[in-house]
């Protein structure tokens, strides 16, 4: 008969373990959560600073880019110019010489 007593006694015993097992599985479960929604916060701060500090760098550059925009625009507007009045100048400076040909091969009369 004691071994009938002792043997529910250890099944109690082993019950008592195993709901404290779960209770220390479940409250590891809950920090191991709670950390991982804590990495998640932080990484998404992380990534807002980062995602505001290029955006600002971004439009630094774009600032600088479009100041000199006008100064840009001045200059090509000054190299187009002197490449349109190039074939002008030159055309003008030899049209004589062309007409001068142009009047010798014409009238020259060849045998």
């Amino acid at each position: 008969m004691e071994a009938n007593r002792r043997q529910p006694n250890g099944i109690q015993l082993l019950l008592a373990a195993e709901q404290e097992a779960q209770r220390i599985v479940s409250a590891a479960r809950e920090a191991k959560m709670a950390r991982l929604r804590q990495a998640k916060e932080e990484a998404e701060k992380e990534i807002a600073a980062f995602r505001a500090q290029m955006e600002a760098e971004f439009q630094r550059k774009v600032a600088e880019s479009s100041g000199d925009s006008g100064a840009n625009v001045k200059r090509l507007e000054q190299e187009t110019e002197a490449k349109i009045e190039h074939p002008k100048t030159e055309g003008t400076r030899i049209s004589q010489d062309v007409v001068q040909m142009l009047l010798k091969q014409v009238t020259t009369v060849k045998n």
